[in-house]
């Protein structure tokens, strides 16, 4: 069984998102927002860094997954979230984990199946999928979305890897 802790960076708020996925079957773990707002910046990727090393404390995942810095309307903008999702690959590596990068669309492909969904119905894909009594907040939301994504990316490559084993063995036999 993979544990899977999916973070979404921010500077200001940064989700986390945690499952476990065993073949088709996705549970809860926990998820929720390390918040960062009034804080100078080094000291916001401090608690960043911190916060991963006690989330990896807390539920010992398997794997790392974090969302792809895409470029907005303004470049300081992305410029501190590449920081902030620097401080989280940081403390996900200082515990040995794999780590594992995912663009927007691609999560909300996996998750909803068009890559150009709005958060809502993000969140909506998420609390279905893992059977959660409420809606999740939407950088949590976000944060499981990666999580969910990850385990199908997974998901597919054990296929693949199954099915190229299939063919190899049938040109062995031929």
């Amino acid at each position: 069984m993979a544990i899977i802790l999916g973070i979404d960076p921010g500077s200001r708020f940064t989700g986390y998102g945690v499952i476990a996925h065993q073949g088709a079957k996705f549970t809860y773990l926990g998820s929720g927002c390390i918040k960062l707002a009034d804080h100078e910046f080094a000291v916001r990727l401090k608690m960043i860094y911190q916060g991963i090393s006690q989330l990896v404390e807390q539920f010992s995942p398997t794997t790392f997954a974090i969302e792809k810095v895409f470029m907005a309307h303004n470049p300081d903008s992305a410029l501190k979230l590449g920081q902030a999702r620097g401080a989280a690959i940081v403390g996900a590596a200082m515990k040995d984990l794999p780590v594992f990068e995912y663009s927007a669309r691609q999560i909300k492909q996996a998750v909803v199946g068009n890559g150009g969904a709005d958060k809502t119905q993000v969140q909506h894909m998420v609390k279905n999928i893992l059977k959660l009594p409420g809606t999740p907040q939407a950088d949590a939301a976000d944060a499981l979305a990666i999580a969910i994504c990850h385990a199908h990316s997974e998901q597919n490559l054990i296929k693949l890897a199954g099915n190229a084993s299939k063919t190899v063995r049938g040109r062995l036999r031929k």
